[in-house]
């Protein structure tokens, strides 16, 4: 949702927005191993409802070539810095010739962040558990270097406001002639398999409108384990809201359908992946309403994508993800001092 947020805000200063997404052999070479494969991210980007078109196998370095190969009049970055694999400021060109705009960074979320969480197994990120000290402790340690400590790089919370997911929802009542489908879940780490699952919900209908139900954090702790929600239910909130085939939150929805909330979004059918339904707390079926209404049905994503396998693919990269966030934060301090030094000797 953090990267969602910038390219809402990037769309936000023109008029048509074109995405550049790096293959994995880029990310690789100049950042580390990617999470999701080029194919996963292509999709992933392009199921964002501020995008209209993706650039594939954008170049690391965004030159004034690149622009103008897409027509495009400026880029936009966020306000942290993008350094490549010899240090230098990836927007350099750009910026030169006058055709750089930055948007603001989402605070309180980063890549990095969602990794710490993954690897030391806490749920201090769950939405209403105090913070243990000792996950601090061990999150300012997660792929750090021994000095410094780089504002880009850390750990935080992030805080929701109304105004944030007024940005992010449509806002968009249903129409007469919709035909409002219901999908409920965890929506966690929100990816690709998600995303696949939700274009075949959306496919069902002529006219749809896909109201999403969140389930609290501890609801999804209760049937998921470990660690589970990896994001809180704030964060899942913006990640489906950012979802182009997506129109409603419902934002802690009970984890049984019942017929309130049927009756009450005037809901025509009740959608759920091939994925495992465990019981209610009694032991009923959640979805036995819809059922018994005859408007559930199961939808097959084709994609066999999970959170789990998304955490999987991270542990088993996770040296190589600690030395790229030494790497990284090692960079950014250096660019930090330097930029130090050039303000002292102006003065």
């Amino acid at each position: 949702y953090g990267h969602s947020n910038q390219l809402r805000q990037a769309r936000a200063m023109g008029d048509y927005l074109i995405v550049g997404v790096h293959t994995d052999e880029e990310i690789s070479k100049h950042k580390g191993p990617p999470v999701f494969t080029q194919e996963e991210r292509y999709k992933m980007v392009q199921a964002i409802k501020w995008v209209d078109e993706i650039a594939p196998g954008a170049p690391y370095v965004t030159t004034l070539e690149t622009l103008d190969k897409y027509s495009c009049d400026f880029c936009v970055h966020g306000d942290d810095i993008t350094l490549t694999i010899d240090g230098k400021d990836t927007y350099e060109e750009v910026k030169t010739a006058g055709r750089y705009r930055e948007c603001k960074r989402t605070q309180g979320v980063s890549t990095t962040d969602l990794v710490g969480r993954m690897l030391l197994m806490t749920k201090a990120h769950h939405s209403n558990i105090d913070e243990d000290l000792d996950y601090r402790k061990h999150t300012d340690n997660f792929g750090k270097g021994p000095k410094g400590h780089s504002p880009w790089t850390g750990v935080s919370q992030f805080l929701q406001t109304s105004q944030k997911i007024i940005q992010f929802a449509s806002g968009k009542e249903p129409q007469p002639g919709d035909t409002i489908i219901y999908v409920a879940g965890a929506f966690d780490l929100f990816h690709v398999g998600h995303v696949d699952f939700l274009e075949k919900v959306h496919q069902l209908a002529e006219k749809p409108y896909i109201i999403a139900g969140l389930h609290f954090d501890q609801e999804v702790n209760r049937y998921k384990g470990k660690n589970y929600p990896i994001m809180n239910i704030h964060e899942r909130t913006l990640s489906v809201l950012a979802c182009r085939y997506v129109s409603e939150v419902v934002i802690g929805a009970p984890y049984a359908v019942t017929a309130d909330l049927l009756d009450h979004f005037r809901v025509t059918l009740v959608c759920h992946g091939m994925t495992e339904v465990v019981p209610d707390k009694d032991g009923s079926d959640p979805y036995e309403e819809p059922k018994q209404r005859g408007i559930f049905q199961l939808v097959d994503s084709g994609s066999n994508l999970t959170t789990d396998l998304i955490v999987q693919r991270i542990i088993k990269n996770r040296l190589e993800f600690e030395a790229r966030n030494q790497k990284k934060e090692a960079k950014e301090l250096a660019v930090l001092e330097a930029m130090r030094r050039l303000q002292e000797e102006k003065h």
